[in-house]
C-alpha cells in the first residue's frame, strides 16, 4: 500500500476539487451561497480560453459579482489563485457581508495556502443554527489540507444535512478519506459522487486518480479517456505511476 506520507501533498492538491461544482437542480432551501462554476478538470486550451473570455467580461464589468466569481474560478483552474485573491478582495469592498463573494473569497484563500486567514473569514459568515452548505464545504477542504482531517469529515457530514446528494460534498469526503490513505473508503464516496447532481469532469478524474493509485490501470484509463483528449489520458496515466513508483521526487508533482 502506497505510504501515507507519499500521497498527502499531492493529494493535498486536488481537495478543491469538488469545491466549485454548481449544484444545477439543488432546491432553493438548501443551496445556500451560490457555487462558483467550475473550470478544473478542463483541457488546457479550454481553461485558457474560458479565462480570456472572462477577462473580457470582466474588465467591461468589473463590478458584477456573478463575473468577478467566475473570473476567479477561472484564474485558480490555470494556477493563478494570487489573482484570483485579488480581484476577490475588490468584490468583498464593494459586497460587504455578501455570502456568495465571502465564500468564493475563501476559497482563493484556500487555493493560494492562506488557510487560517481562509478559516476566519468562513467562520465570521457561518451561522451556527442555519450553517450555509457552501461555506462547510470550503471550510471542509481547507481543514483537509491543514491535515485536520477528521474535523473536516465533521464538517462535510454537518454539509450533507444541508444538502444531502450534493456531489461536491460527496467527493471531497472521498479525497478526504484518500489523503489518510484509506483508498477504498475514498473511491467509495466518489463512486457515490460522480452518481450525484452537480456531478464534474474533475470529480470524475479524482475518480480515476483513486482507481489508479489502487492499481487498477486499465480502469482509471477507461475513466479519464471518457473525460480527456488522448494525450492528456497518457499525461494522466503517467502521473499516477509517478505516486506509485517514485520516492524523492514528490515537490516536482503538481498535476492538482
Amino acid at each position: 500500500m502506497t505510504p501515507l506520507n507519499r500521497l498527502r501533498k499531492p493529494l493535498r492538491n486536488l481537495l478543491l476539487a469538488g469545491v466549485a461544482a454548481v449544484a444545477i437542480s439543488a432546491c432553493a432551501s438548501n443551496r445556500g451561497s451560490m457555487p462558483s462554476p467550475d473550470y478544473s478538470g478542463m483541457p488546457a486550451a479550454q481553461s485558457q480560453q474560458s479565462l480570456a473570455e472572462l477577462t473580457a467580461r470582466y474588465k467591461s464589468n468589473p463590478k458584477d459579482k456573478g463575473i468577478a466569481i467566475a473570473y476567479a474560478a477561472a484564474l485558480r483552474a490555470v494556477g493563478q489563485s494570487q489573482q484570483a485573491v485579488a480581484v476577490l478582495e475588490i468584490s468583498m469592498n464593494q459586497y460587504p457581508g455578501d455570502a456568495d463573494v465571502t465564500v468564493a473569497y475563501a476559497k482563493a484563500l484556500t487555493a493560494e495556502g492562506r488557510f487560517d486567514q481562509s478559516l476566519q473569514v468562513l467562520d465570521n459568515i457561518i451561522r451556527p443554527e442555519a450553517p450555509d452548505w457552501n461555506a462547510l464545504l470550503v471550510k471542509g477542504a481547507t481543514l483537509d489540507q491543514l491535515g485536520r482531517n477528521q474535523e473536516a469529515r465533521a464538517i462535510y457530514g454537518q454539509a450533507l444535512i444541508f444538502a444531502p446528494g450534493e456531489a461536491s460534498i460527496e467527493a471531497n469526503m472521498g479525497l478526504s478519506y484518500a489523503m489518510t490513505n484509506e483508498l477504498p473508503a475514498a473511491e467509495q464516496h466518489l463512486r457515490r459522487a460522480v452518481q450525484m447532481r452537480g456531478a464534474t469532469s474533475r470529480i470524475r478524474q479524482n475518480l480515476a486518480l483513486i482507481v489508479g493509485l489502487q492499481g487498477r490501470f486499465e480502469e482509471c484509463r477507461a475513466i479519464y479517456a471518457a473525460e480527456l483528449p488522448p494525450e492528456q489520458v497518457e499525461s494522466n496515466m503517467a502521473y499516477v505511476r509517478a505516486l506509485l513508483t517514485q520516492q524523492n521526487r514528490w515537490d516536482l508533482i503538481d498535476k492538482g
